[in-house]
């Protein structure tokens, strides 16, 4: 029997773990600090026995409304997102992040619109806004939107993020959370017939360290957390970063193993720096400029709003 705690035991000391999924039983196994919920996730919930009374209320709800038929498809879908993210808050001591309408992705005043209302139906489940992140796809539109929801005290959570120049505009803009894609760069430069020789040359391993390191360097508060991982190797060479949110299956992998888990990433000391802040055409220009970042980014909306489609279609059917 391994007298060394086990590697997520290790992890937990170094970063803040968040469960990268809306599975009731996963949270309340693994004890992640935040959680997430998402379309795909809220649908998958739909099959989830601790859901049923939820979704039977909604659905109800849904019957009895009146006016146009895509409208109360659209407001079952926000109120079936919240119902999960309230039960979810429950579980864990810290956040849940809640997806903004992916199709809303290039539309400012929509995003804030929405984030809007998704924060007053969480106060009315009796959800503090401190215990919401409100995720937003990283577009210049994204941006903008969390630009105007940090201001008002809407703690925003900045998905999709591929580039040094989104992840710094984020920051910029007062966010205050980045979600990097670790396994999504990796996959881009494997598709592209990159696979790099060691886990230290790991494309996406290399982009979150550097991101980490820029915005330690600049004293940005926006937290930087590691997503979207393929293997528990690329977990391990980021221990240390601010937060990483994980599959619950890497988390039992993290779980079972034993071994010395090292800090990777260490916080150097802030400096001034002085630089003129990214606007709107030079954003453009420098995702123009990186095919990877272009691509992941509106493969990633896609796939979200698809995701989204998709938990309407079943909600009309179930309607």
């Amino acid at each position: 029997m391994s007298t060394t705690p086990s590697k997520l035991a290790q992890l937990r000391e170094l970063s803040v773990v968040v469960a990268d999924t809306g599975d009731y039983d996963a949270i309340k196994r693994l004890r992640p600090v935040d959680c997430t919920t998402n379309p795909t996730l809220v649908k998958k919930a739909l099959d989830l026995p601790v859901y049923a009374d939820l979704i039977a209320r909604e659905l109800a709800w849904g019957r009895e409304q009146g006016g146009e038929r895509e409208s109360v498809v659209n407001a079952v879908a926000d109120r079936l997102t919240v119902g999960v993210g309230t039960l979810l808050s429950t579980l864990v001591p810290g956040r849940v992040s809640t997806e903004v309408d992916a199709d809303k992705s290039h539309d400012t005043e929509a995003t804030v619109a929405k984030a809007r209302r998704f924060v007053q139906m969480y106060a009315d489940a009796g959800v503090p806004r401190e215990k919401i992140l409100i995720k937003i796809a990283a577009t210049w539109e994204g941006i903008e939107a969390a630009r105007v929801l940090q201001a008002e005290g809407i703690d925003c959570n900045l998905t999709l993020i591929f580039n040094s120049t989104q992840a710094l505009a984020c920051s910029e803009a007062g966010a205050f959370l980045i979600s990097p894609f670790v396994g999504r760069i990796l996959d881009w430069y494997v598709a592209n017939g990159q696979a790099p020789a060691s886990i230290d040359e790991d494309p996406g391993v290399v982009f979150v360290r550097g991101v980490y390191a820029e915005f330690k360097r600049r004293g940005s508060p926006t937290v930087v957390m590691g997503a979207s991982f393929r293997s528990t190797a690329q977990i391990e060479a980021l221990a240390g970063c601010d937060r990483l949110t994980v599959s619950p299956d890497l988390l039992e992998k993290l779980d079972a193993e034993h071994g010395e888990l090292p800090r990777a990433l260490v916080a150097g000391e802030a400096e001034t720096v002085v630089s003129t802040p990214i606007d709107g055409a030079r954003f453009a220009a420098d995702l123009a400029a990186d095919p990877m970042a272009t691509e992941k980014l509106a493969t990633g909306i896609e796939a979200f709003a698809k995701d989204l489609e998709s938990l309407r279609a079943r909600i009309r059917a179930e309607l």
